[in-house]
């Protein structure tokens, strides 16, 4: 954690190859630190633009389903700057959370399918909304990495929602 803000203020020039979480990349990776957070910025603002944009074409589900799921992928994907593909896939993978990931990524294609080939905007919509419920339990269990996270999460859930997550 002391790594990005370091990398933030500049001083962490010295750890070029080396990823924030303090393992080397093994010279995989030519990208700076500085370079890498801002790779993730501008991952994650555009999948958050692709979902935001998904909202407008609500009433048309294909179109939703493509941006929403388009935004997702990016959102996801970002991470795997900071932590590097092979990081990223690991934890994934990881047998905690594979029960998510499998179905997080089965139903991306599923709508995929249902949006662009099937034309069934039902079907369209069931994968979707599955699509978020597996994407909301794998960064569920995200947050445990983050000191309090998920009790702040759980805490603002019931303030906003009266529902803990």
């Amino acid at each position: 954690m002391w790594k990005i803000g370091r990398s933030i203020t500049g001083d962490n020039e010295e750890d070029e190859g080396e990823s924030l979480l303090g393992e080397d990349s093994g010279g995989l990776c030519s990208l700076s630190t500085t370079q890498r957070i801002y790779g993730f910025a501008a991952c994650l603002v555009a999948g958050l633009v692709c979902m935001l944009l998904s909202m407008i074409v609500f009433a048309k589900p294909i179109k939703f389903a493509v941006l929403f799921t388009f935004g997702n992928l990016l959102a996801v994907g970002s991470t795997a700057f900071l932590l590097g593909p092979i990081q990223q896939l690991e934890m994934m993978f990881d047998p905690v959370r594979l029960f998510a990931t499998a179905i997080y990524l089965v139903c991306v294609v599923i709508a995929l399918i249902c949006a662009l080939w099937v034309h069934s905007k039902v079907l369209t919509i069931i994968a979707i909304i599955i699509e978020i419920g597996a994407l909301i339990c794998s960064y569920r269990y995200s947050l445990s990495y983050i000191p309090f996270a998920r009790r702040m999460v759980s805490e603002l859930m019931i303030r906003l929602c009266d529902t803990e997550l």
